[in-house]
């Protein structure tokens, strides 16, 4: 073909080369309002630290990794060539380069240093929008920590390698490696989210606290970690002994513990992350927390990990912003760009606002696990399920209208937005799925009153501001005395939850635009079903124009 007939024109240019962390107004303004207020020694450091991770998650180097990690997905090695089982999982090097970043970058470190969880949180909002598969092992390690902590020997051994900044792949002792990762082995077939279903026995040994397992675990996390938080029963079958353990890779002396690796769960999206199904048949473990009190144990990780799932959703709804938005800079129809087109100005207005309520709702959260008081610690309870359930709820079809803007191009592979959109369901599935949050809230509702004083206490911040705001919370409150049905209502009772709380700290802390637009659509129903249907009346230009990446 002549090349005068293949001059590409109306096309946008690649997105690279930018500062995600820095071009994120949402983002950047509101960990300076936390770090303001509770360590503003710290703004330097940390919004420095933020700055060289966005850059890097905006490069090319950066993108290509991804992409090379989800083209060339992990691959299980069950015995080396002379029948040797080994069960070990390979990763395409560019895997490996995006967990090293994350490490060194601190986002297994948050429990031990100031600001920690703030700085950490949105360090993963950032690296996550680079390549999200890889989230997996960072948060499960992290969250490990709480965990270990009910074990104050065990936490002193474990807890420097898990919040070390050196990533260290490849199986051995963990008292040789400088840093290492952690997995989970919850779920079983008969069980899924009911755990305490579990079947996985454990046989405890002469020495104290030792044990031997011998089960299943249907989905595991990680396979490729240095050690695994597992659940099993402690007594005979049917006895509810549920007990936490600690399983490693490879045992003191360097021989590898009894892992089975049966296969690699085929995904629909997370295609760079290995999730596995393993057998136990003699698993060495040692002990978390007491016999029995398993879930009691591991709940601070299942917490951690929650929170960690808003997190990488709301990274999800941003990236997918910050192409939409992009792309409609650039592209022109009808004689105008696209981006000035009313209808797609509405559109991308409303995926901002979106976008936005998700991220400001994350760092709050993280900041109340710094403040780590009684009352942070109660408005938590309600909060980070209710968060949960909604954020990644939201993701999947705002990924899904973001790619629309692109029209045909956001279809095709090479624009990005399909792996996003693969991956837009993963965390509504992943650590307790819709219904789990929504029951979990209502657990709180009923046995923990200082829960939800904390979290109308957080709400009533705001009160006056808005008068949509007001009556929503009136209304919420007037679901939660009727408690005839609650179970059948409780997703309608936590969706209004979240969205009260996003409209609260919207209406505290955003632009006059930003809190007029999500109360008149979220809360005083002037908005539809579908993205694109904000009230015309309101500042839409504005909207499209914090979410812009440029200045």
């Amino acid at each position: 073909m002549a090349a005068t007939t293949h001059t590409v024109t109306n096309q946008a240019p690649p997105l690279a080369g930018y500062d995600v962390y820095g071009t994120d107004r949402a983002l950047s303004e509101g960990v300076e309002r936390h770090l303001s207020a509770a360590a503003p020694e710290l703004l330097g450091e940390v919004r420095e630290e933020l700055s060289e991770l966005g850059r890097a998650a905006g490069s090319a180097q950066a993108q290509r990794w991804g992409a090379l990690a989800n083209e060339n997905p992990p691959r299980l090695r069950t015995h080396d060539r002379y029948g040797n089982r080994i069960d070990e999982v390979e990763f395409h090097p560019a895997w490996h380069r995006l967990l090293g970043h994350a490490v060194g970058a601190g986002l297994t470190d948050a429990w031990g240093r100031p600001a920690g969880h703030l700085r950490r949180a949105a360090g993963f909002l950032v690296w996550s929008q680079a390549e999200a598969g890889h989230g997996c092992p960072v948060s499960m390690t992290h969250a490990a920590v709480p965990a270990l902590r009910t074990d104050p020997e065990l936490a002193a051994e474990w807890e420097p390698r898990l919040t070390s900044h050196v990533y260290e792949e490849g199986l051995r002792p963990a008292a040789q490696k400088a840093g290492v990762l952690f997995g989970m082995g919850l779920t079983e077939k008969q069980g899924g989210s009911d755990v305490r279903a579990n079947t996985t026995a454990a046989k405890p040994l002469d020495a104290a606290g030792e044990y031997l397992l011998t089960g299943h675990k249907w989905f595991c996390s990680a396979p490729m970690s240095d050690g695994f938080l597992v659940l099993a029963q402690a007594a005979a079958a049917g006895a509810d002994r549920l007990t936490c353990f600690l399983v490693p890779r490879v045992l003191p002396d360097g021989s590898r513990n009894v892992f089975a690796i049966q296969r690699l769960k085929d995904k629909l999206g997370n295609r760079s992350n290995a999730s596995a199904e393993v057998e136990f048949d003699g698993t060495w473990a040692r002990r978390v927390g007491e016999e029995g009190r398993g879930v009691r144990t591991i709940i601070g990780m299942v917490a951690a990990t929650r929170l960690d799932c808003v997190l990488g959703s709301a990274a999800l709804m941003r990236q997918a912003l910050t192409q939409a938005v992009h792309h409609a800079e650039h592209r022109s129809v009808f004689g105008a760009r696209l981006i000035e087109q009313p209808l797609m100005r509405n559109v991308l207005a409303d995926l901002a606002l979106e976008s936005e309520a998700a991220t400001t709702l994350a760092l709050r959260l993280a900041s109340a696990y710094d403040a780590g008081t009684e009352q942070e610690r109660a408005f938590l309870r309600i909060a980070v399920p209710a968060a949960k359930y909604w954020v990644t709820k939201r993701c999947t079809p705002m990924v899904a209208e973001a790619l629309e803007c692109l029209g045909g191009n956001g279809y095709v592979e090479e624009s990005g937005l399909p792996r996003l959109l693969r991956e837009s369901p993963l965390n509504s599935i992943w650590e307790g799925s819709g219904n789990v949050q929504a029951l979990d809230v209502l657990r709180a509702l009923r046995r923990e009153p200082q829960a939800l004083n904390a979290f109308l206490v957080e709400v009533g911040l705001a009160r006056g501001a808005d008068h949509r705001l007001d009556s929503a919370v009136k209304g919420l409150l007037t679901e939660l005395a009727d408690l005839e049905g609650i179970e059948a209502r409780a997703r309608r009772v936590v969706e209004r939850i979240a969205l009260v709380l996003q409209g609260s700290l919207l209406v505290r802390w955003a632009p006059p635009e930003v809190a007029d637009a999500f109360c008149a659509s979220r809360l005083g129903g002037d908005g539809g079903a579908a993205f694109g249907t904000l009230p015309h009346s309101l500042g839409l230009g504005a909207l499209v124009e914090r979410a812009r990446i440029a200045g």
